[in-house]
């Protein structure tokens, strides 16, 4: 995808992206702990795309915003449709792109009509962003193709630093209706346990078919670990991914930030 040049005269939505350009996809500060865990996740997210689909299937890509996953899915010859409630952002996305097949559809994931028309369907750190993500995941399933999958990345809500609440544990969720999609992690309003994970899969008439627990403390830069991204070898820093991410899944559950997960229909 093509590099943008900062620009005064941007809208305020582009001018709010495009610092994460600059750490997603241009690597221009590549030692902080969110760079580190965006290629993680990124890179797992990825591989589980490209383990249940080829290239000329059909992706939707939902909550996509600047659209990277968009455009990088793109170019390696997926048909992928960009969605996002900003529809303006749709201007920025096509400055970045190059080749490729993107098709846009802006607006409310809810309010949208694609019954069984995507093979895969990414919704990558959404979930946490909505205030009933029961519905939301089912929403999502009729979407689906049969046969077709969710590639789904989500904070784990079990990580010891998580504060913020279970779903399960709402006893009424719509109090929070005025405050969801809201971007960032001052939107988060739950954050999914795996068992949690399982419950409101099968609601959906889903499995999971592949869970994967990922970055620990220091590839996020968490409790000051940041500092040590900064001068540990980036080797150092991969293998301690590694060893944290062969231990016990009691363990991982508490040390590691992120879920990355592939669902599908029940029946298939």
């Amino acid at each position: 995808m093509k590099k943008l040049l900062y620009s005064q005269n941007w809208p305020e939505s582009w001018k709010y992206s495009y610092p994460y350009d600059l750490l997603e996809v241009y690597e221009e500060n590549p030692l902080t702990g969110y760079a580190h865990a965006y290629a993680n996740r990124r890179k797992h997210t990825l591989e589980l795309i490209q383990k249940i689909a080829k290239p000329g299937a059909k992706v939707l890509d939902v909550a996509a915003a600047q659209g990277n996953f968009t455009l990088y899915l793109a170019e390696q010859g997926y048909e992928v449709t960009w969605n996002d409630l900003r529809e303006e952002l749709i201007d920025y996305v096509k400055l970045k792109w190059e080749y490729g097949i993107v098709n846009y559809a802006p607006g409310n994931i809810f309010n949208l009509d694609f019954y069984a028309q995507f093979d895969v369907i990414l919704i990558a750190e959404v979930i946490e962003h909505v205030a009933h993500p029961d519905n939301f995941l089912k929403k999502i399933a009729q979407m689906l193709k049969p046969g077709g999958h969710i590639v789904m990345s989500t904070p784990n809500g079990e990580y010891f630093k998580n504060r913020l609440p279970k779903f399960s544990d709402c006893a009424d969720a719509s109090q929070y209706e005025e405050v969801q999609f809201k971007p960032n992690s001052d939107g988060h309003i739950f954050l999914i346990h795996l068992d949690e994970l399982e419950h409101l899969t099968h609601k959906a008439g889903l499995v999971v078919q592949d869970i994967r627990l990922i970055t620990n403390s220091l590839t996020n830069g968490h409790i000051k670990l940041h500092y040590l991204l900064k001068i540990l070898p980036a080797a150092w820093v991969a293998t301690c991914e590694k060893l944290t991410s062969s231990m016990p899944l009691i363990v991982k559950r508490k040390l590691h930030t992120s879920t990355v997960a592939l669902l599908t229909h029940a029946n298939y």
